[in-house]
C-alpha cells in the first residue's frame, strides 16, 4: 500500500508539518501545538489513528505540539538519544529503524544546527524529512543551541548527501513558498551546499549575523518537556 502523506503550514513560524499515514495508522512530523485541533481533526477525516511523534529537534522558533498530542490520542512519542527533552515514551538513535504499521523508516542523526538534529528517511518510497538540517536552497543556522558550522558539515556531506539523488526533501521550513525538493536537486543548486571547502563554510556560517528567534527563551524551555 502506498503512504499517504500531507504537508501542513504554520504561517507564525513557517514550520512544515507532516503527517504520514498506512493502513489506517499515522506518524506527524514536528507539530505545532497552535495547530493540534487541525491535526485531529484531518486525522479524523482521513480515518487515521495517531501512532507516533516524531520531532527533528528541540525548536526554538515554536512550541510542539507532541505532548499535547500524546495526551489527547495516547500515541508514543519519541526522542534521541543526545536530547535533553523529557517524557517521550522511546528512545532512538542514528540508524535507528522504525515501523508504522508495516512502512519502516531510519532515523538519521545529522547534528550541527543543534546537537540532537536528526532527520528520517524513508527508502521506500524515497523521501527524507530534513527538519532544519537542509533547506531548499538552505540550511539551517548553526549559532545556538549548541549548533557546529563544523557538525553541520559532516552531517550534509557524509550523510544526507549520500542518500539517493533522486530522493525527495521535505524541509522543516520554508521563507519562500518553496514545498519541496530533492537530493540532486540540492546538491546542484543550493548555495550552501556548494561551498565545497568546509572551512569556507564555517566560515560562511559564523558571519551570517541573524537575529536569535523570537520565541526562543519561551519555546526551547518547552519544548523540552514537549510542549506541556
Amino acid at each position: 500500500m502506498t503512504p499517504l502523506l500531507r504537508q501542513l503550514f504554520d504561517h507564525h513560524s513557517s514550520t512544515y508539518t507532516y503527517i504520514i499515514g498506512i493502513n489506517n495508522s499515522a506518524l506527524i512530523i514536528d507539530p505545532v501545538k497552535e495547530n493540534v485541533p487541525q491535526y485531529l481533526q484531518l486525522l479524523k477525516e482521513l480515518g487515521l489513528c495517531l501512532a507516533m511523534v516524531l520531532d527533528t529537534h528541540v525548536h526554538a522558533d515554536h512550541i510542539t505540539g507532541s505532548g499535547v498530542l500524546q495526551l489527547e490520542t495516547g500515541c508514543e512519542v519519541g526522542s534521541p538519544k543526545e536530547s535533553a527533552a523529557c517524557c517521550g515514551s522511546f528512545v532512538f538513535e542514528h540508524k535507528t529503524e522504525l515501523e508504522l504499521s508495516g512502512l519502516k523508516f531510519q532515523c538519521l542523526f545529522t547534528p550541527g544546527h543543534t546537537n540532537d538534529s536528526y532527520c528520517f528517511y524513508f527508502e521506500n518510497p524515497g523521501w527524507v524529512f530534513t527538519g532544519d538540517t537542509l533547506f531548499i536552497r538552505g540550511t539551517g543556522r548553526t549559532d545556538f543551541q549548541n549548533g557546529s558550522p563544523d557538525t553541520l558539515y559532516e552531517s550534509l556531506h557524509k550523510t544526507l548527501l549520500t542518500l539517493p539523488l533522486s530522493t525527495v526533501v521535505y524541509p522543516g521550513h520554508d521563507y519562500k513558498g518553496m514545498t519541496s525538493s530533492t537530493i540532486e536537486e540540492e546538491k546542484r543548486n543550493n548555495p550552501r551546499l556548494l561551498i565545497t571547502d568546509k572551512d569556507d563554510f564555517i566560515d560562511h556560517m559564523n558571519n551570517l549575523k541573524l537575529a536569535d528567534p523570537k520565541m526562543m527563551d519561551i519555546a526551547v524551555p518547552a519544548n523540552l518537556k514537549l510542549g506541556l
